[in-house]
């Protein structure tokens, strides 16, 4: 994917309340068949964990690039090859730093595309960010079972 200069950024923190240390939220998300994120149908390692393949409800479907993985600190990835209409470049960021006796999750999401992709963002930033809330709520819910 190629894109211009201009990116459309959205930033969502939220603190995980659970004593759990920080590495665990990524433990959890790479278990195959562990499903807190509700909108991610797969989620799978490629090229021997240098990328992603992620599948979204709806049929959206990435082919990732591993940016940085700093375990337990940040995970980045960039989007090579997506079927999302309009879509130039596409990149997010995980951060989880330690919190009281919780977890501090942050995620950055970076997108450019057409005018049409850029506009559906806009109307889409309120959903993007609760949805990201409610995937670590579940997270969290997980953890404290676990």
């Amino acid at each position: 994917m190629s894109g211009s200069a201009a990116a459309w950024p959205l930033a969502a923190p939220a603190v995980v309340p659970s004593p759990a240390p920080v590495t665990r939220p990524v433990r959890v998300q790479r278990r195959p068949g562990r499903r807190w994120f509700s909108a991610v149908t797969l989620a799978r390692a490629t090229d021997g964990g240098a990328g992603r393949e992620i599948r979204l409800r709806g049929g959206t479907r990435f082919a990732e690039t591993v940016l940085v993985a700093k375990a337990p600190e940040v995970y980045a990835y960039r989007v090579d090859v997506t079927n999302a209409p309009g879509a130039r470049a596409l990149v997010e960021e995980w951060r989880l730093t330690p919190h009281g006796t919780g977890t501090r999750v942050r995620w950055t999401f970076a997108a450019d595309g057409t005018a049409p992709f850029r506009f559906v963002l806009v109307l889409a930033r309120a959903g993007l960010k609760r949805a990201f809330r409610d995937a670590v709520t579940s997270l969290d819910r997980r953890l404290s079972r676990a």
